[in-house]
């Protein structure tokens, strides 16, 4: 294959060699994508719908939840077909959609929780100026930031991947399509341009973290200064979620692209990358929902009008 114009398709990894073990992980992939739509879902319809929840930190927080839902619609369907229908390829322009899909929701994702970062930051440190500073318009125009900046740079990176000569083949060492993958098939040196793209993005994800840290170490700052034990447990709840999020979402990507390559190989490969790619998106209504009382009632409420309106 001398470009990637002669490849009509790609082969994905399976994660498993029987039939009876594909089904089996239908049924897994199925399990999670139904509860990661009814835990997202009902967070959005809660958020919309309670007008006690129209606040900066749950308008962020419905962001996420639309966020949580791309992504691991962009991932599960595409591998719970393969794993029924025992196949693993995906042709050429449905690989090109799901990169950039999901470098779309995952960069997106990435601003949006270093924007929930500063809700909080300024909630508890700056509590005075928080009407001012996290304005209605104001929350409108971070979210539109964060998801106009994830679009260009999933633009830029889908682009610059699939404009590479692909002369390696076409079998993927993934169960979806990613940038890595597609530049393992690339000839020579030319994929030297968008890996420079890479480390452009890595620069930028890295101020996002830098960001959040220094963020939560002067929210810990405020909240240890509370005269109250009572005051600083409650402040330090409502980062709680966003922590945990946080550190789910940073860890298995950092695990995953970052581990040595001496400890890679395609099953701990595979396995990493579901965490990292599919775990996320399931969990983090879960996270939420936990310790938010607020969002419970409302979820509470939302499910009883919808069970008396059914009687």
């Amino acid at each position: 294959m001398s470009n990637g114009s002669s490849i009509t398709q790609f082969l994905l990894l399976a994660f498993a060699d029987t039939q009876e073990l594909q089904l089996l992980t239908f049924w897994l992939f199925l399990g999670i994508y139904l509860a990661a739509l009814l835990g997202n879902g009902l967070i959005i319809t809660a958020v919309a719908c309670n007008h006690r929840l129209h606040t900066p930190m749950y308008f962020f927080l419905l962001n996420l939840s639309v966020l949580d839902l791309g992504s691991i619609s962009t991932t599960l369907p595409k591998a719970m077909t393969n794993s029924l229908w025992d196949t693993r390829a995906v042709s050429y322009p449905g690989c090109v959609a799901q990169i950039f899909l999901l470098v779309f929701f995952v960069i997106a994702e990435l601003y949006l929780l270093t924007v929930m970062a500063y809700d909080r930051y300024v909630a508890i440190c700056k509590p005075l100026h928080y009407g001012t500073l996290l304005g209605s318009r104001a929350c409108v125009h971070m979210a539109a930031a964060a998801w106009g900046s994830a679009f260009l740079n999933a633009v830029l990176h889908t682009a610059n991947t699939f404009s590479l000569p692909l002369c390696r083949g076409n079998a993927l060492d993934q169960f979806f399509c990613e940038i890595p993958q597609i530049l393992k098939l690339s000839c020579s040196d030319s994929y030297l341009r968008e890996a420079g793209l890479l480390v452009f993005s890595a620069c930028l994800v890295l101020g996002c973290f830098v960001f959040i840290v220094v963020s939560y170490v002067q929210i810990l700052r405020a909240v240890l200064r509370i005269p109250s034990e009572q005051g600083r447990h409650k402040a330090f709840s409502t980062c709680l979620p966003h922590l945990a999020v946080v550190s789910l979402f940073v860890s298995t990507g950092t695990f995953t692209y970052l581990k040595p390559p001496s400890i890679s190989s395609p099953s701990l490969d595979l396995v990493v990358s579901f965490l990292y790619s599919v775990v996320p998106p399931a969990v983090n209504p879960l996270i939420y929902s936990m310790r938010n009382q607020e969002l419970k009632d409302a979820l509470k409420k939302l499910i009883q009008s919808a069970v008396f309106q059914q009687q």
